[in-house]
């Protein structure tokens, strides 16, 4: 496999220097500066390029290329918004990067409800908590209907936190949920924006009368559109998989388990529709069996998020370590290793640890947590190589 690290720019505390000592090979980037809907120049792509080249090392991966949140709705902008994706994506084929990574999750990229849950060994790790989750759907959001997508018994736990929860700690279930692990990603929430729940209401608004089937045919139009330039140009087009893998807010999701990936890969019969494998997004669906699925759907696979979570009695769930959880790295290396050899992948989410916290690093980004990470995974790829 060849080694990745999502880095995010120019701007990133982390250097590429950093990164050529620690054993990464390629970079998974986006050009974040551009605000969503605009056409990625072949200038700004190439002065990208050539500035991770002069580093040592190589451009492998576009996480993301974003679509355009009218484009999941079929808003009226949707056509043109589309026209700009597939120049965009013309362009990145013509500078030779030809593995993209988007996503079609509506309104909400990935979601946890806190990004400092301390475990004993004096780490941190993101978490997910179905109560506090549901108090701030229900009593936050305060969404029409909310209370009846939840089960009984975690009604009961959110009216018994409505009697404790404490001003600031809603304030940071806002700053979480809407705005810290959307602002680094999804153009929609910024950290200046003035009212986040106000404007979190609207954009959930657009989805309204809108389906799973719906947004699958969405999903189709899109890809419709787009694949024909991906082939033109040899890019493989990587849809990441839900974050958490089942229903939120009321928003359709569309790529969480078996069924919903048989779809896609289906919707548009093409060697450039593909996949990327995130274990840890599907491992935090029960109903997932992650080394059945890296069976599966290995030959459609064109990039791997090795990172593993714990579901927790409850339903809560947390990152965990890379060599323990859900994901089951080990045995989806040997999979992979066996059925892609040569795949790109990068580790994720990693622990804060020796004083990361402190370094306001993009949550789930840490340095050092993902050093150990990547380490841990190393190791992994050693032993199998030599088995």
């Amino acid at each position: 496999m060849e080694k990745t690290w999502r880095w995010f720019g120019e701007q990133d505390p982390i250097t590429l220097a950093m990164l050529r000592q620690i054993g990464v090979e390629g970079v998974v980037t986006a050009l974040h500066q551009v605000p969503d809907g605009e056409v990625w120049s072949a200038a700004a792509i190439a002065q990208r390029k050539n500035y991770i080249e002069s580093h040592g090392l190589k451009w492998s991966v576009v996480e993301s290329l974003p679509v355009s949140e009218a484009i999941k709705y079929a808003g009226p902008d949707r056509d043109r918004l589309i026209a700009g994706y597939k120049q965009s994506l013309a362009n990145l084929g013509q500078a030779g990067i030809t593995t993209v990574v988007y996503n079609f999750m509506p309104v909400i990229d990935w979601i946890r409800t806190d990004l400092h849950h301390q475990l004993p060994d004096g780490t941190s790790t993101l978490y997910f908590d179905q109560v506090r989750f549901a108090y701030f759907d229900c009593c936050i959001l305060n969404r029409e209907g909310a209370a009846a997508d939840y089960p009984e018994q975690l009604m009961q736990q959110v009216q018994a936190l409505k009697e404790t929860i404490t001003e600031q700690e809603i304030a940071d279930l806002v700053d979480t949920i809407i705005v810290k692990t959307q602002g680094f990603v999804n153009e929609n929430f910024k950290g200046d924006v003035v009212q986040p729940v106000a404007l979190f209401r609207q954009l959930l608004d657009r989805y309204k009368g809108i389906g799973p089937d719906q947004l699958r045919e969405n999903l189709r139009y899109f890809l419709q559109e787009v694949i024909p330039v991906a082939e033109r140009y040899g890019i493989k087009l990587c849809i990441h998989p839900d974050d958490p893998p089942f229903a939120v807010l009321g928003l359709p999701r569309i790529v969480g388990n078996t069924h919903d990936i048989e779809w896609l890969l289906d919707a548009v019969d093409s060697p450039s529709n593909g996949f990327t494998f995130c274990a840890g997004s599907l491992s935090a669906g029960a109903h997932n069996d992650i080394p059945a699925m890296a069976r599966k759907f290995a030959a459609k696979t064109h990039f791997l998020h090795l990172r593993s979570t714990e579901i927790l009695p409850g339903g809560d769930f947390m990152e965990a370590s890379h060599t323990e959880g859900r994901g089951h790295l080990v045995e989806l290396i040997r999979i992979f290793e066996a059925l892609r050899p040569g795949l790109p992948m990068r580790v994720d989410h990693g622990k804060l640890m020796l004083g990361d916290g402190d370094k306001n690093y993009n949550p789930g980004y840490s340095f050092l947590g993902r050093m150990y990470a990547l380490a841990q995974v190393s190791g992994m790829l050693a032993a199998i190589k030599n088995e």
